[in-house]
């Protein structure tokens, strides 16, 4: 596998999952503090949206360049 097919299939994946789950949702410990025996920790949920015409433009961008990493390697 070269780069271009690598890179087509990760868009594709990316673009399937904004188009289905329409984001990512992840944590994050933001603050942690001591005093005395007792921690402090903040925890972060932050989502990361993707727009639907993103992913659109990413599907088919991905199926160009996983179509173009084929065929440069057939030939």
């Amino acid at each position: 596998m070269n780069g271009m097919t690598i890179v087509g299939i990760v868009l594709i994946v990316l673009a399937i999952i904004g188009l289905t789950v329409g984001g990512v949702t992840y944590t994050a410990d933001k603050d942690t503090t001591e005093i005395g025996p007792v921690d402090i920790t903040v925890t972060d949920k932050d989502r990361i949206n993707i727009p639907r015409p993103l992913a659109i433009v990413g599907l088919i961008a991905g199926g160009l360049l996983l179509m173009a990493g084929l065929r440069r390697r057939s030939v």
